[in-house]
């Protein structure tokens, strides 16, 4: 449960923030006054995603089997149904659709991702039932608007319950909104693309919701695992930690398997690299797909696991140690120990930070590097084998999107964060950051279900030197 407790706290100190910054110490959170719990019918029903409104400080929150809307102080205003059901995870298409033969049971429906679409005034909440379709409640009511199931493209997040599924929603004033959507396919690529872009409509019944934004023989607004890469690594999958937009790109943090040779070795062996993921907003075939490995170290000791992560910006004093803008996009995450284990990831924790546009600053070197036929294209798993970059001399602006030639492009080189904290004992697994007083404050939540404060004020890059508040 310290990942349910750890999302009440992210709830109240994301409605309350201001409120209970006089409640924290240099050590840890004490909270000075009592505030209202909630908790499921069933033990077993456990919370899995949680967003607020930021219009209204309304809470919903995704369960196994239930959405709620909850008040900013935690008390039940409606709920939503979601399951169990009849269903079989072998029924492709759903028995929604059309008969199975599989034997049916009353399965629970696990949330698997909770998006609010301020545009049109609805929540997208998707499940793991029928091969993972999502629905479209109101947000006054969480009257159900749609429920897409009919096409093979409806069927969005899976049904295995411990994958991971994040969304990104592209607004468009004069047009209908773009969904970009990460799953993790649970070794089902002919069924899902491990990523894509698909229409928004405006009418949550129409024909076209959930369609890839662009689609035609050849190319598609999406990224499919290639079935060679099971045949090289048999339980590849991409594993989705965080998604956002910025600019005029969307990015996704993500896990994923790789093998390699230990230094003197000739065997290989499966490790996990961490990698950022960028598409433009506006690439519709996806030739702007670009990834990056990411880490961070701190002392020698090598953190490469993703656990989580969480977009903000920097304040003042970061923003002079770090030598960028105040308000510049900076990323806050935390990496476990290692490359080994992603299941059971070791205790030994960094809370480390990315400046966005050193990123991209990266990456812009490597596509220009690419387009003088420097190189491959470094994507093993999608390419399955090196592909050599090709010579275009073409100068690769900033907010260039991609050809399609040299397209999807790998970075080789680790972009390594800054690390701010490290923790030996308690597994930190949840960040949220923001800024108060030109100071940027990160709340980390830990496996024991605790809560720690980190004054992220004294990076200094040189040397990675830290002044940290706990």
């Amino acid at each position: 449960m310290a990942f349910a407790k750890w999302s009440w706290i992210c709830a109240i100190t994301h409605v309350t923030l201001l409120a209970t910054v006089s409640a924290l110490t240099q050590k840890t959170l004490q909270i000075k006054r009592n505030f209202t719990t909630f908790y499921a019918e069933q033990a077993d029903w456990t919370f899995n995603h949680l967003v607020v409104d930021v219009r209204t400080g309304h809470i919903y929150l995704g369960a196994v089997n239930r959405i709620y809307k909850l008040s900013e102080d935690l008390k039940v205003l409606l709920t939503h149904h979601t399951g169990p059901d009849e269903d079989n995870p072998k029924c492709y298409p759903p028995i929604i659709v059309q008969p199975c033969n599989e034997p049916l049971v009353y399965t629970n429906n696990v949330n698997k991702m909770l998006l609010i679409d301020y545009k049109e005034n609805r929540l997208i909440a998707c499940g793991s039932l029928y091969q993972g379709i999502c629905k479209l409640l109101r947000l006054e009511d969480l009257f159900k608007l749609g429920e897409p199931s009919h096409k093979k493209e409806h069927y969005l997040s899976g049904v295995n319950e411990s994958g991971s599924v994040f969304g990104v929603i592209v607004s468009n004033n004069n047009d209908d909104d773009k969904l970009f959507i990460a799953t993790s396919v649970d070794g089902k690529p002919e069924y899902f693309p491990t990523i894509s872009s698909r229409k928004l409509t405006r009418n949550s019944e129409a024909d076209g919701m959930f369609a890839y934004v662009f689609h035609d023989e050849f190319v598609a607004s999406m990224i499919k695992i290639p079935s060679d890469t099971f045949n090289i690594i048999p339980d590849f999958d991409i594993y989705y930690i965080y998604g956002f937009s910025s600019g005029n790109y969307v990015y996704f943090l993500t896990l994923l398997p790789e093998m390699t040779s230990p230094p003197g070795s000739t065997t290989k062996e499966q490790v996990y690299t961490s990698k950022l993921v960028r598409l433009c907003k506006e690439d519709t075939a996806f030739n702007s797909y670009v990834e990056v490995p990411i880490g961070c170290e701190k002392n020698g000791v090598e953190y490469r696991l993703l656990q989580a992560a969480y977009l903000s910006k920097a304040g003042l004093i970061l923003a002079k140690s770090l030598g960028i803008k105040p308000g510049d996009d900076v990323l806050f995450t935390i990496f476990s120990k290692g490359q080994k284990r992603r299941m059971k990831s070791l205790d030994e924790t960094a809370l480390c930070v990315f400046v966005l546009k050193q990123i991209n600053d990266r990456i812009k070197e490597r596509l220009q590097s690419c387009y003088k036929g420097e190189g491959t294209l470094d994507l093993a798993w999608l390419k399955v084998k090196d592909v050599p970059c090709g010579n275009a001399l073409i100068t690769i602006a900033d907010d260039f999107c991609g050809l399609d030639m040299n397209a999807p492009l790998g970075v080789s080189e680790m972009v390594r964060g800054y690390p701010v904290f490290t923790e030996d004992r308690d597994r930190m697994t949840s960040v949220i950051a923001y800024v108060y007083k030109n100071h940027s404050l990160a709340f980390v939540g830990t496996k024991s279900g605790k809560l720690k404060k980190e004054n992220s004020q004294h990076v200094v890059p040189e040397n990675a030197k830290l002044d940290n508040h706990r």
